[in-house]
C-alpha cells in the first residue's frame, strides 16, 4: 500500500512539473492559453500581469470544495498533493520560457506535455483539479469519456479567450487542447484498443475452435434464436486485439463466408488474458 502512494505521488509530482514546462515554456511566451482553470489564470497573467502559481493555488484551492463532496477521499487527497506541487513548479519555472518561430510549433509542444502531464496526473488517481474535477464528476456520474469530457470543459474557456489573445492564437490554443485530448486519451486507456466480434453462422463450432487455435483467445457461446424464423442459434462472442482482428475475420470468411458479423470498438478490457494472465481454468472463456 505505501509503495503504490509513494508510486502515485511520483507520477502525481513528474506529471505537475512537465504541466508547468507546457505552461511556462511554450503556453505563455507564445500568447497560448488553456482551459478551464489554468487558462483562466493564464488570462488573469496576460491581462494584469498576475503569477499564475498565485492564481492556481488560489482558484483550484477554492474547487477543492466541490472536489470534497463528490470525488473520492483517495483522488481528493492525492488532488491536494496535485495543487501543492502544481502551484510549487509553476513558480519555479515561471522564467524559463521560450519563444517559438511558428506559432502551430508551440501549439503543438505544450498540447503533448500538457497531455503527457495531465495523464500522468489523472493516471494516478488524482486530478489537476479545476475542470479536472468536472470532467472526473462527468465520468462517474454521466458515463463520459474522462478525456473528451476535459475538453468539453476547457473549450468553454478557451473560446472567449479569444478576446484576449486574438482570434489566431486562439484557434492554436484549440489545436494545443485537441492534441492534449488525444495524448491524454491514449495515456489513460491506451494504444492497444481491443475489439470486440460478434459472430452468427451455422459452422459456429468450426469457427470458435479455429479462433481458439490460431489466436488463443477463447469464445463465449450465447444461446439465442432468430425472430422470424423461431430457430435456434448460437452466438459468439470474442474480444480481440486489432493486430488479431484481421486474422479473425479472415478465418471466419474462409469457413462461412455467409456469417453475420458485427465488429466493435472496445476501449477498456479488465480480466484474465488482458490484464493478468489467464490460469488453466478460465482459458477457454472470456
Amino acid at each position: 500500500m505505501k509503495k503504490e502512494i509513494t508510486f502515485n505521488i511520483t507520477k502525481i509530482m513528474i506529471g505537475s512539473f512537465i504541466f508547468a514546462l507546457s505552461v511556462n515554456i511554450f503556453a505563455l511566451p507564445n500568447n497560448l492559453t488553456e482551459g478551464g482553470v489554468t487558462g483562466t489564470t493564464m488570462i488573469l497573467f496576460y491581462l494584469f500581469g498576475i503569477a499564475p502559481a498565485l492564481t492556481n493555488l488560489i482558484f483550484n484551492g477554492v474547487l477543492m470544495f466541490l472536489g470534497y463532496k463528490y470525488l473520492d477521499k483517495s483522488t481528493f487527497y492525492y488532488t491536494i498533493v496535485t495543487i501543492a506541487f502544481m502551484s510549487l513548479f509553476l513558480k519555479l519555472t515561471h522564467t524559463w520560457g521560450a519563444e517559438f518561430h511558428s506559432p502551430l510549433v508551440a501549439s503543438v509542444a505544450a498540447g503533448i506535455s500538457m497531455g503527457v502531464g495531465i495523464g500522468l496526473i489523472m493516471n494516478s488517481g488524482s486530478t489537476t483539479a479545476g475542470s479536472a474535477i468536472l470532467a472526473k464528476m462527468a465520468n462517474k456520474y454521466l458515463g463520459w469519456n474522462t478525456s473528451y469530457a476535459l475538453l468539453f470543459f476547457d473549450l468553454i474557456v478557451v473560446i472567449p479567450s479569444g478576446f484576449v489573445i486574438g482570434f489566431e492564437n486562439m484557434i492554436f490554443t484549440v489545436i494545443s487542447l485537441y492534441i492534449s485530448t488525444k495524448v491524454l486519451d491514449l495515456i489513460l486507456e491506451g494504444a492497444n484498443v481491443k475489439k470486440s466480434i460478434i459472430i452468427i453462422s451455422e459452422k459456429h463450432e468450426l469457427i470458435a475452435n479455429t479462433i481458439e487455435q490460431q489466436i488463443e483467445r477463447g469464445i463465449t457461446v450465447l444461446h439465442g434464436h432468430g425472430h422470424y424464423t423461431k430457430q435456434a442459434k448460437q452466438v459468439l462472442y470474442v474480444v480481440v486485439s486489432r493486430q488479431q482482428l484481421r486474422i479473425a475475420t479472415q478465418s471466419i470468411r474462409e469457413i462461412d463466408e455467409h456469417a453475420f458479423i458485427i465488429i466493435n470498438d472496445v476501449k477498456r478490457v479488465e480480466g484474465e488474458g488482458f490484464t493478468h494472465k489467464i490460469t488453466n481454468i478460465t482459458k477457454k472463456e472470456n
